[in-house]
């Protein structure tokens, strides 16, 4: 129906243009000719040719076409605020109406030699055009992008301001063009409006750019489990938040003695309680969140992490110089917080006192690791290589990770699934996880039970395929099959925090249409947690580059 309303409506323009080329001494016939009739427009109105290549962007070129609409009203004379108005948000109601005026004539433009323009006109005029150069920089070029959380630490800070390049890999055509200026899902000043319209939507296609994705890029990427968005919770996984109240009505009947139901039950159960709850939305792919990671695999690549350590195909991956993981540190005494941020760039956020004032659960570098061990206070400081707690459970410092983060070990368990794939007889963690292969476009693989979770939202979500499992057999789009050919490039995404990031081994694989761009450089940083005459601005980091 939506479809059927936009060409109904980009139908009725062409044929008004049709009479109003002809009432302004063209012919009727120009108005049919795709690309020559926008030339011909601009002719009418006076305008540079060179605001063609303005129309070629999807985004802008709406911006620009209400633009000449008004400028298609003025040049008849109608230059009222009613008509102005009417002819940038309803044109498909307006040109119509111009076209039917029996004594409709062509004034042409103002003089403006003659006839002084208002400083409101002026500035109307410069607002135009700075927000459509703002809006070609920011879509197909750079975009201004901001560190939220410690995931990318001590490689990225929080409150890290940086520029984004679009052309690093090739910019994304918007695939929802009907959209707010400069306003990613929401509106300002607004909880959940939407930003976006999806009355016209466009298929995915990136314009060719410097180069690909590579291993050790740090990318901006859309977040692939923000399809589906509970508005109280926007940056948790939809699914996952089933999951965990799945799990949590599980544990109500095991400790009301009730009889244990089904997984299946549960979530349906978890799903239909959270649905009438909360506010629940879909975004297309654009709209979605942006994340910031590592990538770390690329298509073909075949990805394992044992005891912390990333392997690529077989190989010890490269490790970021400033990443870090989290350490158990065992302390005589107190460390004074603000020494923990100083010396050991810990942020105040980031510190965990253990119960008892045993010590620290805090993220290192591993100079850091090493600085820390020789403070005096500090007795023994360990690796939080889950890994190792679990199975050497005499450990000491075992039993301060489990009060510390219980939920974790639940997951390491399988209780709620929260690591990719995030299915019952997967029970990896994000120490030790794998081995998986990256697929790469072209690439065909046998279906089986075994395989199946790793790629079931591949088939059935990102690559959009009817997707069904029916006795044990697999059926994509009707058809029963054992093969499955992959239509996209896909990619692992890792933060270099690496205790502390939501990344692709909670959610898994990201698809090529998710990936926006290449970070590029930090041109400001403020720490959020100090004042500003007490180092807010980090000086050192002004215009440096992404490692």
């Amino acid at each position: 129906m939506k479809s059927f309303l936009v060409a109904f409506a980009a139908t009725t323009i062409i044929v008004s243009l049709y009479f109003i080329f002809k009432k302004a001494g063209k012919k009727g016939w120009e108005a049919f000719v795709p690309g020559y009739n926008f030339f011909v427009w601009l002719k009418i109105i006076d305008k540079p040719w060179w605001w063609l290549f303005l129309l070629i962007f999807p985004g802008v070129n709406i911006l620009m076409l209400m633009v000449m609409c008004v400028n298609i009203a003025t040049v008849f004379g109608y230059r009222k605020w009613q008509h102005v108005t009417l002819a940038a948000f309803a044109p498909y109601f307006f040109l119509p109406y111009l076209a039917k005026e029996t004594d409709l004539k062509y004034v042409g433009t103002l003089d403006k030699k003659k006839q002084k323009r208002s400083s409101l006109l002026e500035w109307r005029d410069a607002i135009i055009f700075a927000i459509v150069a703002a809006s070609i920089i920011r879509t197909y070029f750079l975009e201004a992008y901001t560190i939220p959380t410690s995931s990318m630490e001590k490689s990225m800070l929080i409150g890290d301001y940086l520029f984004v390049s679009k052309m690093s890999y090739g910019p994304k055509v918007p695939q929802t063009p009907l959209s707010f200026p400069f306003a990613h899902h929401t509106l300002p000043f607004s909880n959940n409006v939407k930003s976006y319209l999806e009355w016209w939507k466009l298929p995915f296609l990136r314009l060719p750019g410097f180069g690909e994705v590579e291993r050790n890029d740090v990318v901006v990427f859309n977040f692939p489990a923000g399809d589906t968005v509970v508005v109280a919770q926007q940056n948790e996984s939809y699914e996952q938040i089933i999951r965990d109240y799945a799990f949590q009505l599980r544990q109500n009947d095991l400790m009301q003695k009730k009889e244990v139901q089904s997984e299946s039950f549960y979530k349906k159960m978890a799903r239909e309680a959270l649905w009438r709850r909360q506010d629940i939305i879909a975004r297309p792919v654009d709209k979605r969140e942006n994340y910031i990671k590592r990538c770390v695999g690329v298509p073909g690549d075949k990805l394992e992490v044992k005891k912390g350590i990333l392997f690529i195909n077989g190989e010890m991956a490269d490790i970021p110089e400033e990443s870090q993981y989290n350490y158990i540190v065992k302390t005589k005494d107190n460390i004074n917080p603000s020494r923990l941020k100083t010396d050991y760039l810990v942020n105040y956020q980031d510190q965990r006192r253990i119960k008892g004032g045993a010590g620290y659960i805090i993220p290192l570098t591993f100079e850091n690791y090493k600085k820390i061990k020789e403070t005096p206070v500090v007795q023994e400081v360990a690796p939080a290589i889950h890994f190792d707690q679990i199975k050497n459970v005499n450990h000491w410092a075992t039993p301060f990770l489990v009060e510390m983060d219980p939920m974790y070990y639940s997951q390491f368990r399988g209780a709620t699934n929260r690591i990719f794939p995030n299915a019952d007889g997967f029970y990896w963690d994000v120490d030790n996880f794998g081995a998986i292969s990256i697929p790469k476009k072209g690439e065909t693989i046998t279906l089986t039970e075994e395989n199946i979770p790793l790629y079931k939202k591949i088939i059935g979500v990102y690559e959009a395929n009817d997707f069904k499992i029916e006795d044990g057999k697999f059926f994509i789009n009707g058809e029963k099959t054992t093969t499955y050919t992959f239509k996209m490039n896909y990619y692992w995404m890792m933060g270099d925090n690496r205790h502390n990031s939501q990344d692709s081994r909670f959610w898994g694989f990201v698809p090529e249409d998710h990936i926006v761009g290449e970070a590029s450089f930090i041109w400001l940083s403020l720490d959020p947690e100090l004042g500003w005459f007490d180092g807010k601005i980090r000086w050192d980091r002004l215009f440096s580059g992404i490692e």
